[in-house]
């Protein structure tokens, strides 16, 4: 971890850092983008998850729901990193020693592989092969993940 420091002085120093914290509503703004898409992001993580733990849109097939929720999963978690990285530049060397930061960058990495790997075969499909043990146990592998992400994101502004 010592070895990224410099790569965090780095960014400390972008002028896009600068900018941010230096401009009154830049900040305030790009914040308020993030969290609408945080909650675009986590309306597609519940929407099958909840699905594939035996709730919600139970009318609805795993697959058709998974392939509907898919692009706004991708697409909301491509905005969360537009509008995370001048948040993360602009306070980076807070993050780089918050141990929040770093859990939170894990539990990304873990619910990103799970979720475009194990997440996405389980729900292609079909519900009759399927049976119930494996959703569940990926949904809930899934929600825990995603929810570790967004404590973790929580508590580097709380307590760091």
């Amino acid at each position: 971890m010592s070895s990224l420091l410099p790569f965090f002085q780095w960014m400390q120093e972008l002028t896009i850092s600068a900018f941010f914290l230096g401009n009154t509503w830049a900040t305030p703004i790009i914040q308020c983008i993030h969290l609408v898409t945080v909650a675009v992001f986590v309306g597609a993580v519940l929407v099958v998850d909840m699905r594939m733990l035996g709730g919600g849109l139970t009318q609805t097939p795993l697959a058709k729901l998974a392939r509907d929720a898919e692009p706004w999963l991708v697409w909301s978690f491509v905005i969360l990193l537009i509008t995370g990285l001048p948040q993360l530049t602009s306070t980076a060397l807070k993050q780089y020693y918050s141990p929040f930061f770093w859990w939170k960058m894990e539990a990304m990495l873990f619910a990103l592989i799970i979720t475009f790997t194990v997440r996405r075969r389980i729900s292609r499909m079909d519900d009759s092969v399927l049976g119930t043990f494996w959703p569940k146990i990926v949904g809930l592998v899934s929600l825990s993940l995603w929810t570790s992400v967004v404590t973790g994101a929580r508590l580097i502004g709380l307590l760091s």
